[in-house]
């Protein structure tokens, strides 16, 4: 715990931006009071490291989801909570039933689950769960799925009592608990969709980048063969669809960029960084120290914090780029470079971004690296970096749709995309 915060203090950007020191070290102690055991799990002691780097409430600054215990969990059957659920307007909905019960409809509200009631269980699953405010742990937790953070912090039952309302009528049930392999997670699809896809919808090309990341060369050969057909097809309409995207790296979504940006460009206002010790013998051992970025890393005082260039991408020659109207997909699924890229294009003016306010801050403590701790070997990711967005504005809130239309996951239905295209179709 001790070596946690130390390395905390020492190599994050602004380890209290969002959270007084004050409040952060008496978080830390009320932790090490209740420590009354002389040994712990791996999953107790995960969860108890969470709640020490989660009080920064800063997103990219996180030990993630208890992998490997709920790998063994799942491989020993392992048992979950059934219903899956999305969280909107303040109202915990059904999103999945996987029990046996068929009486419980899809987008009924949970209001309690053996006893105690959801704003309850909330706040004993936020701790383990770091994002700046409770729009984007909502989103983190649909991402990572309640039944899955249920378990961590209740453990193992066979069977749930469930208070659910549906049409102003609360009744409760009896539900079993599902295996965890064949009841949930062969039926469940991860929200973050990495697929990479092009169509054509009417006067429309949709373009689905996936995430920004993977073999680059592959990468930027789908994104100039997808360009190249959309320009044979004379498309008047460009929807790129950034829902449901993890992120990844900046020079992914610049090549992006590229193809519709009418002048050069970057992807920020401002990136700094701050080098200390620990990031440089991390940066040593673990990553090519004649590359430029890392170099600035190990050439800069320790705790400076400095200004690192970005420099300006260029766009692609106008005879191959997209000249129609562009328009970009967003929704509280964007996480993270998805985030930041439609900032971008949205600062520039180079399209109109349509959906809902995504989760994460364009404007973050982010540029990541991850380090061990040193006894349990639990990751530990900390942001070493600070981005602001191309406007300059700094403002806590996510990126604002110039269309709101929300994002409805309780159904099948593609609220947002269909929303567009009716609204294109009346302009043309």
């Amino acid at each position: 715990m001790a070596f946690l915060k130390e390395s905390l203090e020492e190599t994050h950007y602004n380890l209290y931006a969002y959270t007084p020191k004050s409040e952060f070290d008496a978080n830390y102690d009320q932790i090490k009071q209740e420590m009354k055991k002389d040994s712990f799990s791996l999953l107790e002691a995960t969860s108890l490291f969470q709640k020490i780097i989660s009080k920064a409430n800063n997103g990219h600054t996180e030990i993630g989801f208890p992998g490997k215990s709920y790998g063994e969990f799942a491989n020993s059957k392992g048992t979950l909570f059934p219903l899956e659920i999305a969280f909107e307007n303040g109202k915990s909905l059904i999103r999945k039933n996987w029990s046996n019960n068929e009486e419980i409809k899809i987008g009924s509200e949970i209001l309690s689950i053996n006893g105690i009631t959801m704003a309850n269980i909330l706040s004993d699953i936020y701790p383990l769960i770091s994002a700046e405010r409770t729009y984007f742990k909502n989103a983190k937790l649909e991402l990572y799925s309640f039944p899955r953070y249920y378990w961590q912090v209740y453990g193992k039952q066979d069977s749930f009592e469930v208070a659910i309302k549906s049409n102003g009528v609360t009744k409760t049930y009896m539900i079993d608990a599902v295996d965890v392999i064949q009841g949930y997670e062969m039926k469940r699809r991860e929200l973050i969709d990495s697929e990479r896809n092009l169509k054509f919808l009417g006067e429309s090309a949709y373009l689905k980048p996936g995430n920004f990341g993977g073999d680059e060369e592959e990468y930027q050969k789908f994104i100039d063969s997808a360009f190249i057909t959309i320009k044979k097809k004379e498309s008047k309409n460009l929807v790129v669809d950034l829902r449901n995207n993890g992120g990844g790296d900046d020079s992914y979504s610049d090549y992006l960029v590229s193809y519709f940006a009418d002048r050069p460009f970057k992807w920020n206002s401002s990136f700094q960084l701050k080098t200390s010790a620990f990031l440089k013998e991390h940066t040593r051992k673990n990553y090519d120290t004649t590359s430029t970025f890392w170099q600035s890393v190990l050439n800069h005082e320790n705790g400076e914090v400095y200004e690192y260039e970005i420099e300006t991408y260029q766009p692609q020659p106008e005879s191959k780029r997209f000249l129609g109207n562009v328009y970009v997909l967003v929704n509280r699924q964007s996480h993270s470079q998805a985030t930041v890229t439609a900032a971008q294009i949205q600062d520039y003016g180079f399209g109109t971004i349509v959906g809902e306010e995504t989760g994460e801050y364009p404007s973050l403590y982010a540029s990541i690296f991850q380090f061990e701790l040193p006894n349990t070997r639990i990751s530990v990711n900390v942001s070493k970096g600070k981005m602001v967005r191309v406007n300059g504005s700094t403002k806590e809130e996510g990126v604002i749709p110039d269309i709101y239309i929300k994002d409805h996951l309780l159904d099948e239905d593609d609220e947002i995309l269909d929303g567009l295209l009716e609204l294109t179709n009346q302009d043309y």
